[in-house]
């Protein structure tokens, strides 16, 4: 045996003490880098896509970005508000904030439409990535003058605030989540192991991958820039996929011993399992890094950000398998060899291992293994007594759930759908009511030559006089030039909210109606829309351009990755429907949950009709990846039998009875994971939970217990089509001297 993954574990089992340091060294070494290098995050013009991102960076070159802004509402505590105290606390909040190096400008008050509030807005200096890292020197200030003016109430709101408010958010429901997951994992893993020290093994060496991989991330954030979702990514799929390769290689090396009969010693029982789950786990490893990378070219730094960090997570925890996971079991095996000898020289009977299937267990241990065998046997009978009818039934179950897609609705998540227990929040919404004005705002920029500055100050101000005929917009227009005439910008008010129809609408007759009708007449003259609500419509018709691209990729990829492993067109093409399938019924009830308002209580959210614009396209992607975890590792046991002379019927069969206990501890770790994220409060990140626990619950239970063995059993021997399986192949058998104890590694 001289594959790689052999290769690897030999080296750990005979020197595993230097092994497990080696690994502890590398998991230190990669959060020192990080933590020297530190996180490179992505500025303001990483994220300009569409029409909008390129009337943003002509704006920015006549330096008239849009510059964030807090809003400072001042009112009487009860009462109306006192023209005096009003007066005194704008100047002492105008004089304040003005001294603040992080100020730009400080505007005139504005009073509500029914007087019972001002409004100051504070507009801040620099990249407004940056803005909410300048919140607290302006919430310290609005604190004194609240403090000097008793009788007042001041609440502070604004995109810096809010994006703070959801960072801190999000950081609490990712506690959260880690409460969940970690407990429920360990538990599973105790069912699956019965010892508590097997069942910490997966989770430690999760735990330090996810811990090395982020210490990468920030290394490679000079590469590809973070965009604050990478540490969510890696805690999600690092847990999700670290803990699935070593139960596979683990469970593997439990089947071994417990075949074995302790006859062989711990080193080759590592190499035995090396051989078989270890070329499993790399080889769904890669398939999940080359599905993952496929996010590239989605031309976009959140799929970017978020594929950086799913391919650093996956390659280190492949690493910890292969490497890390060898010398703990020859160590962990060792101990309980010197365990054995010691009882069998007290006359005690030796303990049989747990876990295997094929070992001289316990009457215990065989009824709970002939229990779960049972079970299994009888999900199994409908694919074996009637494959075509429960391929056709389970297709068709599948493709109900698929029909919800045809109303798919898809969206850019506003600032509107963030969660009220954001403070900022909710005096947002006491912000928008108390000044519609001041609601949406679009920027329309148009660059020229110097010499056309009059001719496009005057097709502005034509728009300009449109915009004031329409009643979907309001107050005055604000118009801009450069300092060298190059550029302009007009700003016009929208007086609602930015995921409403009506700001859409503006922004149709703004893009479609007047600019081509002023502006466009112009020779020469570049112009666009940016603002949020442009920002909202232009990103997901940028992904829903991209999506083919990515999607031909996935596909591709995912077919070269099964042609790989198993050297047949039939089982490649039957992965890519298959995942496919999956992917559109989990995607479909989605649809039928977060589209609608019936689950809202259940899930704790508020129902936006629509779908993020960055989910399907994550789904699809993430999914593939994990999918191989599962197709890579039961067909691999269907191939070992075959090639060691099992008829196909039976080798399908007796696979996917046997591999059945891992990949239902798999998924419901996977399971777990994802569902923890239904918790959060960022709707997005709850879509990306419940979509993927869903698929990874389609996927293990309908699609690898019922669909493939049903395909497979009715192909028989075309399942390996075009390279048929030399039967008697299946590499060296076990070799076991006599004598040897069984062991126990609890």
């Amino acid at each position: 045996m001289k594959s790689l993954t052999v290769r690897m574990a030999r080296s750990s089992a005979r020197h595993p003490w230097r092994a497990i340091v080696g690994w502890l060294l590398f998991v230190v070494l990669c959060l020192a880098a990080g933590s020297a290098v530190g996180m490179d995050s992505a500025r303001t013009a990483d994220y300009r896509v569409g029409e909008a991102g390129r009337a943003e960076a002509m704006a920015a070159e006549g330096h008239l970005e849009r510059r964030s802004a807090e809003q400072v509402l001042i009112s009487a505590r009860s009462g109306a508000l006192g023209a005096e105290a009003a007066r005194a606390a704008v100047d002492d909040l105008t004089t304040r904030m003005e001294r603040l190096p992080e100020v730009a400008e400080v505007a005139a008050p504005v009073r509500s439409a029914d007087g019972r509030i001002l409004m100051v807005e504070v507009a801040l200096r620099g990249e407004e990535r940056d803005a909410k890292d300048k919140v607290d020197a302006l919430t310290a200030q609005t604190t004194a003058v609240q403090r000097a003016h008793p009788e007042l109430l001041l609440q502070e709101t604004g995109s810096p605030s809010i994006s703070k408010g959801v960072d801190e958010q999000r950081g609490d429901d990712l506690a959260l989540s880690e409460k969940i997951t970690l407990p429920v994992t360990l538990l599973t893993l105790l069912v699956v192991f019965g010892s508590l020290t097997m069942a910490a093994v997966p989770l430690l060496l999760a735990l330090s991958s996810i811990a090395a991989a982020v210490g990468l991330s920030m290394v490679a954030s000079h590469v590809s820039p973070d965009t604050g979702v990478g540490t969510n990514v890696i805690l999600m799929i690092g847990l999700a996929v670290g803990v699935d390769y070593t139960l596979f290689y683990l469970k593997r090396e439990r089947e071994e011993r417990a075949r074995s009969g302790g006859r062989l010693s711990s080193q080759a029982l590592v190499e035995l399992a090396a051989a078989t789950s270890g070329r499993a786990v790399m080889v769904s490893g890669f398939a999940v890094v080359a599905s993952t990378a496929t996010l590239y070219l989605a031309s976009d730094v959140i799929f970017s950000s978020l594929a950086t960090g799913t391919v650093v997570v996956v390659l280190v925890a492949m690493a910890s398998s292969l490497t890390a996971l060898p010398a703990l079991l020859t160590v962990l095996g060792k101990r309980a060899e010197r365990r054995a000898a010691r009882r069998a020289e007290r006359g005690r009977p030796v303990r049989r291992p747990r876990g295997g299937s094929g070992g001289r267990g316990g009457s215990g241990e065989r009824e709970r293994r002939e229990s779960g065998g049972r079970v299994w046997t009888a999900l199994l009978r409908p694919a074996a007594r009637h494959p075509l009818a429960t391929l056709g039934v389970s297709v068709l179950a599948l493709l109900a759930l698929v029909v919800p897609l045809a109303g798919l609705h898809i969206t850019e998540m506003s600032r509107d759908t963030h969660s009220r227990e954001i403070p900022a929040m909710r005096v947002y919404d006491r912000l928008n009511e108390a000044f519609p004005q001041h609601r949406v705002t679009h920027q329309v920029v148009v660059r020229a030559e110097a010499a056309r500055a009059a001719e496009v100050a005057e097709a502005l101000d034509a728009l300009a006089r449109l915009s004031d005929a329409d009643p979907l917009f309001t107050g005055a227009p604000r118009l801009r030039t450069s300092a060298d005439h190059r550029v302009s910008t007009l700003e016009l008010r929208v007086p609602y909210l930015g995921d409403s129809d009506q700001a859409y609408d503006s922004l149709d007759h703004l893009r479609h109606d007047y600019l081509p009708a002023t502006v466009g007449r112009i020779a020469g003259a570049e112009y666009g829309v940016s603002g949020d609500v442009a920002r909202y419509t232009d990103y997901p018709a940028h992904q829903n351009g991209r999506l083919p691209l990515v999607l031909a990729a996935l596909l591709l990829v995912t077919f070269l990755m099964t042609l790989y492993a198993f050297r047949s067109v039939v089982l490649g093409l039957i992965g890519v429907v298959l995942n496919l399938l999956s992917a559109a019924a989990a995607l479909g009830l989605l649809v039928l949950v977060f589209q609608h308002t019936w689950a809202e209580g259940l899930l704790d959210f508020r129902s936006t009709g629509s779908i993020g614009s960055r989910v399907p396209l994550f789904l699809f992607v993430i999914l593939f990846g994990l999918s191989m975890d599962y197709q890579v590792f039961v067909v691999s046991r269907i191939r070992e039998a075959v090639l060691a002379g099992t008829p196909t019927r039976q080798a399908v069969l007796d696979g996917v009875r046997r591999s059945a206990s891992v990949v239902t501890s798999a998924a419901v770790v996977m399971t777990t994971v994802f569902v923890s994220f239904v918790f959060l409060h960022i709707i997005e990140m709850k879509q990306i939970g419940f979509v993927l626990a869903a698929a990874v619950l389609l996927d293990a239970f309908v699609v690898r217990v019922l669909i493939l063995p049903s395909a497979m059993l009715l192909l028989g021997e075309w399942s390996w089509w075009p390279a048929r399986p030399d039967r008697g192949t299946a590499g060296p058998r076990a070799q076991v001297p006599p004598g040897r104890p069984v062991v126990d590694v609890r």
